[in-house]
């Protein structure tokens, strides 16, 4: 895994970013073997790094050629944490896999791909497996000289007046080109089912759970609705949305599960993923979920928060969960410590008096795995649905008013 610290990417930052790459790897399968970082302005505009640092990792990947094992396996894989060029990914493929007499086949692949071919990996309804595959086209499609540049032969024609015929590879675009305008038309039809659904949902009030991938919402899903939505320790665990019925005390509403949002989500993704992104855009209330064990939790909800505002136009009301309260850990600070104080001398409690302070009533403490303070929880939603369940159909207050007498 390569990744750079930049003067806008400390060295930490950097660390933390090729953690998470880690996670992605193992999330689809691959073994991290081997981190390198290197300090530039900015990334090479060919090969992302520079030049000794390039044949350092080449070096290394032709060590574990030379003498593979168990505890030294080959090294079949380099993944970049930024998004590649294709210009980018042709030198540093070529410069990787040479050799003097039998050239390597070590892909390279950026964060982009990776995510990609997870959601490629875990889609398991034909509309999550439809919009991951136009995707993932669209952002494959400039990259094919470097992934079957073999293939650039010209097939002739079958006259003399028919020139050179089309190679291979403009032969490929034009049929991924197609097919790419096959999914999207799917998927407009798609989106259209997906409307019509949620308007034969009634005007009952929808709540939508947003968050970071992996933060416990499948599992705070499935503790508010009593279903069985899958859930593991694991990036992207949920792709496609689900939608369940629940009822706190005497009040029904419409809860959803989406996707969990990442830094550097691929654009293409956004794009497809737009009928998951409308539960979003069309609920009534956003419970954001945050891993507050998370070393930078605040970057984490920063990132949800800033696509939630490309996402709706309008601002909505929102709870704040802070998951996984039985996770967290710090190391408290030194009585004779001058240095300032940082997230990480910070306890629980201190952090349940700033971010109270900052939401309000609006923010809660939980952990679901646990179910702590989980009845507040329910107490909470229950008050925020019934406000907005009031102001829409103002007659019925009433009715709450003779059930809570």
């Amino acid at each position: 895994m390569v990744g750079l610290i930049t003067p806008a990417q400390p060295e930490d930052r950097t660390k933390e970013y090729l953690d998470e790459l880690a996670f992605l790897a193992d999330t689809h399968g691959i073994v991290p073997v081997k981190r390198f970082t290197q300090r530039l302005d900015q990334p090479n505009t060919s090969t992302y790094v520079g030049e000794g640092k390039l044949e350092e990792i080449r070096q290394f990947i032709v060590s574990r050629e030379e003498e593979p094992s168990e505890e030294k396996p080959v090294v079949d894989v380099v993944i970049f944490d930024d998004e590649l060029s294709p210009r980018q990914i042709r030198n540093l493929e070529k410069a990787i896999n040479h050799r003097e007499k039998h050239p390597a086949n070590v892909r390279v692949i950026d964060r982009t791909i990776l995510i990609l071919e997870i959601f490629l990996q875990r889609a398991q309804t034909s509309y999550a497996k439809t919009q991951v595959e136009m995707a993932h086209l669209q952002y494959m499609l400039p990259r094919l000289t470097r992934m079957w540049s073999h293939l650039d032969r010209q097939r002739g024609g079958g006259g003399t007046n028919r020139g050179m015929g089309e190679t291979q590879i403009e032969a490929d675009k034009r049929v991924i080109g197609q097919r790419i305008a096959l999914l999207r038309e799917q998927l407009k039809t798609i989106d259209k089912q997906m409307a019509t659904q949620r308007q034969h949902r009634g005007k009952m009030v929808r709540v939508a759970l947003v968050g970071y991938t992996n933060v416990g919402k499948s599992t705070l899903m499935n503790l508010l609705s009593k279903s069985d939505v899958f859930a593991e320790n694991k990036l992207f665990a949920t792709l496609d949305t689900t939608v369940r019925k629940v009822t706190i005390e005497n009040l029904p509403f419409l809860l959803s599960d989406t996707v969990g949002f990442i830094r550097k989500l691929p654009h293409h993704l956004v794009e497809s993923f737009k009928s998951t992104l409308d539960e979003v855009r069309e609920a009534d209330l956003l419970i954001h979920v945050v891993d507050i064990s998370h070393p930078n939790f605040e970057e984490q909800y920063e990132v949800v928060e800033q696509t939630i505002s490309e996402i709706c136009k309008e601002e909505k009301p929102t709870i704040v969960i802070f998951n996984k309260i039985d996770s967290f850990t710090y190391t408290p600070k030194e009585e004779d410590d001058l240095t300032p104080v940082k997230r990480e001398n910070l306890s629980l409690a201190d952090l349940q008096k700033t971010w109270m302070a900052r939401l309000g009533e609006d923010c809660i403490f939980i952990s679901a795995k646990n179910k702590d303070n989980i009845d507040s929880l329910r107490a909470l939603m229950y008050d925020r649905i019934k406000a907005i369940h009031v102001q829409r159909y103002p007659y019925n207050d009433f009715l709450f008013q003779n059930y809570e007498e």
